[in-house]
């Protein structure tokens, strides 16, 4: 396609080593590549550090309630903003139910959903849900109940200026409900730096604000040179400077909040509070007078609850921003990115961490708007997307791909690539993203190999409906299809060669299971280092009790209990400094291992896999 930012090095397919090093952003896709080269990858992160904190990103495909379950042990209480925007159940984006209870069935579906994240807040966690008025009401006395703990407010986005045509009105908006804790300041403020708020730091507000009404707002700011050098102490009730102006000896001038007809006044802030603003301040003197007043540059101001502007139009900066990202996108009324941005960075409290959760991320503009606040910032944010759609692996997941090598694209370009006609920098950052698939309902249910009843089974059944009836409601999926290779059978003989028999794009395929990346999110392991040392891959980090955890999965035929042993003595110190867990599939004798000082335990991982997967309770250790 030309040359690109970094060099006038050409696009070639394969891309030449020359081009790979011209772009150094461009995202890499190890599902391109075999295992052996991603735990290499993997095990050369390790060395970089704790693998998830490395994680800028998750990304799962997958049914959002699944993937909320799935999340649970991994990040319980760790998300501090979850933004979503669910279906709106409108006549052009109406669900499709199974009865006529369209609105009831609309609002099970947000509720089941919403009481299963909440265990993934943070205690300051604020949660923002986009909605328009078809559904508007509803959502907000469902809010009452599932948030009775934290304030609720309603904000209104103008994001089709030109409306959208009705019979009687023309709608012009949708809204945002945030949902934050009732104490404190918990919502971050808008920074308008290009339509400041400049005005005297005197309160000169419509009423008196005399002096006598706040005594601790009036004391002196000392100026020197123009510069604002410091602040004065509050002046006892009998001092009486001689004006608005008193030059001490050493030329430092005080400046008091006295107004130019002598009345002394106050200060806006507090003695206690000013120097929380002192970087919005700035001494001024009248050209006329020569006194200095304190005047104060106000960028930063509470978020109104009506929010107007281009920036906000979902169709300037969100549907073009997504056909100029991505040439062939099909995906329909994607948010304005600023919309977003402001939502994330208000529920943020301005800061720059954090994670955000968004369970319906449709086109990924949420993950899209984090990346570009990190390049803004340098923050360390993090975003979490859960999608089921099809556009996962079309338009969502290119997407994020993309807004990591730059922020500005037009028709699938990047527009940044030169300047003056030199080549300049995308401005791309350094991501490290996961993304994953959960099995879905109609992938178990594809794969199940049923194995009827024998024929005298049969006969007997034919013969006895009660007995028939009972057995089809109680046994017969269970009984039918306990072959089937779904359920793993008892023991992980080979956990790297599991499959599952799906259909993707009409076409059925066996896809790998993978077990490790399974039971990491089970046990909610925060992973620190991953690496496949003689045949065995090592996996380390703490779980959500704190304790320091190692998992080791191998090929049973290849590696038996005493070859397991032999193995832990040979990388004793390796892995475990410090170790409190074992976990490893198959039977072992670790425990005998132990060594004077270790406290560890070793556990098998099959019946704790499916006592968390399955529900499953079992005797064995």
């Amino acid at each position: 396609e030309g040359d690109l930012a970094n060099g006038n090095v050409p696009w070639s397919d394969p891309p030449s080593t020359d081009f790979l090093k011209a772009n150094s952003y461009l995202m890499l896709d190890t599902r391109h590549f075999d295992h052996d080269f991603t735990d290499r990858l993997l095990a050369a992160l390790s060395e970089e550090g704790p693998l998830d904190e490395q994680m800028d990103g998750l990304l799962v495909h997958g049914e959002n309630f699944q993937a909320l379950n799935l999340l649970q042990a991994r990040y319980h209480g760790q998300v501090q903003c979850i933004y979503i925007d669910p279906p709106y159940n409108a006549k052009s984006s109406e669900i499709i139910y199974k009865n006529t209870y369209r609105d009831s069935s609309w609002i099970s579906l947000i509720e089941n959903r919403l009481a299963e994240a909440r265990n993934l807040e943070s205690a300051q966690a604020v949660v923002v849900i986009a909605i328009d008025e078809v559904e508007q009401e509803y959502l907000g006395c469902l809010l009452n109940v599932v948030f009775a703990d934290k304030a609720k407010t309603c904000v209104t986005v103008v994001h089709n200026a030109t409306g959208q045509q009705g019979k009687n009105f023309s709608s012009t908006h949708e809204y945002a409900y945030f949902l934050y804790p009732i104490n404190g300041q918990s919502i971050g403020l808008q920074e308008r730096a290009d339509d400041p708020d400049i005005r005297p730091l005197r309160d000169v507000s419509k009423g008196e604000h005399l002096r006598t009404d706040a005594a601790n707002c009036f004391y002196p700011i000392l100026v020197l040179d123009g510069e604002i050098i410091g602040f004065g102490e509050v002046c006892p009730d009998d001092f009486h400077p001689e004006g608005i102006n008193v030059v001490r000896e050493d030329g430092i001038v005080e400046v008091y909040p006295i107004d130019p007809s002598g009345t002394e006044r106050k200060w806006v802030f507090a003695r206690q509070s000013v120097e929380d603003i002192r970087a919005e301040l700035f001494a001024e003197q009248d050209a006329e007078t020569g006194e200095w007043d304190i005047i104060r540059e106000k960028t930063h101001f509470n978020y109104k609850t009506v929010w107007t502007g281009k920036l906000y139009s979902a169709n300037s900066w969100g549907s073009r921003v997504l056909n100029n990202t991505l040439k062939d996108n099909k995906f329909s009324y994607p948010k304005s990115v600023h919309t977003v941005r402001d939502c994330i960075d208000a529920a943020l409290n301005n800061e720059s961490s954090g994670t955000v959760l968004d369970y319906f991320a449709g086109s990924g503009t949420t993950g899209h708007v984090v990346i570009n606040l990190n390049r803004e910032d340098g923050g360390q944010r993090k975003y979490v997307l859960v999608e089921i759609g099809y556009y996962f692996d079309t338009v969502l997941l290119p997407r994020i791909k993309k807004a990591v090598y730059s922020p500005d694209w037009k028709d699938g370009k990047p527009v940044s690539r030169k300047k003056d006609g030199k080549p300049v920098s995308c401005k791309g950052v350094t991501q490290l993203f996961k993304y994953i698939r959960l099995e879905s309902y109609e992938d178990t249910m594809d794969s199940l190999e049923v194995t009827p009843p024998s024929e005298a089974q049969q006969n007997l059944l034919a013969d006895n409906h009660a007995l028939a009836e009972d057995y089809r409601l109680r046994y017969a999926l269970g009984v039918e299809t306990a072959g089937s290779a779904c359920l793993l059978g008892k023991v992980f003989a080979d956990p790297f060669s599991y499959t599952l028999s799906v259909v993707r794009d009409g076409v059925r395929r066996e896809v790998q299971i993978d077990l490790p990346e399974t039971f990491n999110y089970l046990i909610g392991l925060r992973v620190a280092f991953h690496q496949r040392i003689d045949g065995v891959l090592a996996i380390k980090g703490t779980d959500p009790e704190g304790r320091n955890c190692l998992i080791l999965w191998r090929n049973l035929d290849e590696t038996d209990y005493a070859a397991l042993d032999a193995w832990f003595d040979r990388n004793r110190e390796q892995v475990t400094e410090p170790l409190d867990v074992i976990y490893t599939n198959g039977d072992h004798t670790l425990n005998a291992m132990q060594q004077p000082g270790e406290n560890w335990t070793a556990k098998t991982i099959e019946p704790i896999f499916r006592e968390l997967m399955f529900g499953e309770t079992s005797d064995e250790q």
